[in-house]
């Protein structure tokens, strides 16, 4: 699938949706963590969809790729931070919370991951290299692929050309 706004992506959602859920722990009467750690960890939760956002609006595979690895990152350092408030007598209140929290941004490092993966064996340059003569071969490679993959279909089940042989 395509996405032409950074906002249609999948994990720029879930990403969000981490920092509404930081947001919502740290503002939380519940909180008794000092400011400093406070606006560490709202940064950072914050820091994974604003990555995935730039990276996409840059226009060129290796920036994304960049800005991805930079989202992942931040993704870690959200974990990192909710592996100490677990382990802090005070925070004992936000345990399940810290727990769905730390699961989200996990989440979110494995669909980086995931992504990151497929852009770098992707042929695509990025948008901002895109012209008529490379849309019209990419159209037609993927076309050509689809038509394969359906012709594979037809095959009887146990044809070793059904595997890709």
């Amino acid at each position: 699938m395509t996405y032409s706004r950074f906002e249609e992506l999948p994990v720029w959602q879930e990403a969000i949706r981490l920092a509404e859920n930081t947001y919502d722990m740290t503002e939380s009467k519940s909180w008794s963590g000092s400011r400093s750690l406070r606006d560490q960890l709202e940064r950072a939760a914050l820091s994974v969809s604003n990555n995935i956002a730039e990276g996409f609006e840059r226009g060129t595979t290796n920036e994304l790729l960049a800005f991805i690895y930079i989202a992942r990152g931040s993704a870690g350092e959200v974990r990192s931070m909710l592996c100490l408030l677990e382990r802090r007598p005070r925070f004992k209140d936000l345990k399940s919370q810290i727990s769905d929290l730390k699961s989200l941004a996990e989440m979110c490092s494995r669909q980086l991951r995931g992504w990151a993966e497929h852009l770098q064996n992707s042929d695509i340059k990025g948008q901002r290299h895109l012209n008529e003569k490379t849309r019209a071969g990419y159209q037609s490679r993927k076309e050509a692929k689809e038509f394969e993959e359906e012709l594979r279909g037809l095959l009887p089940p146990d044809h070793p050309l059904r595997r890709g042989k």
